[in-house]
């Protein structure tokens, strides 16, 4: 399997002789495994995954290149055993908790618990074709879904009900579920950037942002949009015109070889020479994958160099207090000379 090719190779750069894998999506990534409990061992010449008597049938179905261990009462009593001539084992850092790492450390008095942070998410973070392909029916679904909410949206409904409108809808076009708590913030609230629905219902001038997506066979959707129900105001209209243009010159600017923070830039400095700046406090965007925020970041923070077949989102708002906001988000697909929209709903200011 490629992936444990990679990793192997990666392990030997840094002279360890094996990692143990916790985290339920790298678990996924480097398996197939979608149970909800289970560990992987990974050595150079062993891939391990344990689980307990409700999984072992799924687990020798689904991983493949893995041998299925049925462990005993806890997950770490024959750790011990197939980890026999490790000496520097790997473990995520990031993932695995203090009392985890005792009771690995007891089960394993013979090796050299060293932390690591990155190994499986760098290789999580540049996309295969068939991962692309799931993300971009992820990303077709959650357009659909964009389209049938603005035939459900009038004044009166709650941000709740909007929520789950989208939910059910997505669910019955086939997604296994959310990707997140779905953002639907209206009015006043939607200068919440993460503003999650309420029972407020929405009035006629008002802005409203929806923040949403969905899981197409693990992998996930993200976009935003943010419309007006009934006439908008012209300092609605000024701000998401600037949104936009924000948006929009990112996407342009937007290719491999490029930092995170070298395409957050464009944006930040359209929105700053707009008189915005102090009112766009979040990064531009993020990597999206088997969870709806893993690596890359587009942020002032981030230093990564952008590769092709990285997925990320572009997410410009501003947001005033006591006001609203205004959010536009695409998912996109990095490529050599620039970036593939993945979700392509109409960006232009809706009114209803």
């Amino acid at each position: 399997m490629e992936r444990l090719t990679k990793l192997r190779k990666d392990l030997l750069s840094q002279g360890l002789d094996g990692i143990l894998i916790l985290e339920p999506d790298n678990r996924r990534y480097l398996s197939g495994f979608t149970g909800s409990s289970g560990a992987l061992l990974i050595t150079a010449s062993e891939a391990l995954l344990f689980t307990d008597f409700r999984y072992t049938e799924q687990a020798a179905a689904q991983a493949h290149s893995f041998r299925v261990i049925k462990h005993g009462q806890v997950i770490w009593d024959d750790l011990g055993i197939y980890a026999r001539g490790v000496v520097n084992l790997a473990f995520e850092q990031n993932f695995v908790t203090y009392e985890q790492f005792q009771l690995v450390s007891e089960k394993l008095k013979e090796c050299r618990l060293v932390p690591v942070a990155g190994l499986v998410e760098n290789l999580r973070s540049i996309k295969e074709d068939k991962e692309l392909a799931e993300m971009r029916r992820a990303g077709e679904l959650a357009d659909r879904a964009f389209s049938h909410i603005l035939t459900y949206l009038q004044p009166g409904i709650s941000e709740r009900e909007i929520g789950l409108e989208l939910e059910f809808f997505m669910r019955q076009q086939g997604a296994s579920g959310p990707s997140f708590e779905f953002i639907v913030a209206s009015g006043p609230r939607s200068s919440l950037p993460h503003g999650t629905a309420t029972e407020r219902r929405i009035a006629k001038g008002e802005l409203v942002t929806m923040d949403f997506g969905c899981v197409v066979n693990g992998y996930c959707s993200d976009i935003t949009r943010t419309i007006v129900v009934g006439e908008a105001s012209d300092q609605q209209r000024e701000i998401y015109r600037v949104v936009l243009e924000a948006q929009t010159a990112s996407l342009e600017a937007l290719k491999a070889g490029m930092t995170g923070q070298e395409v957050d830039k464009v944006a930040r400095e359209i929105i700053s020479r707009n008189g915005y700046g102090e009112n766009f406090g979040h990064g531009l965007g993020h990597g999206v994958g088997l969870a709806v925020h893993e690596e890359p970041r587009l942020s002032p923070a981030g230093l990564k160099v952008l590769e092709p077949g990285m997925v990320v989102t572009v997410e410009p708002g501003i947001y005033l207090p006591d006001w609203g906001g205004v959010r536009i988000e695409d998912t996109v697909a990095v490529t050599e000379t620039g970036c593939t929209l993945l979700t392509k709903s109409a960006k232009e200011l809706i009114i209803l």
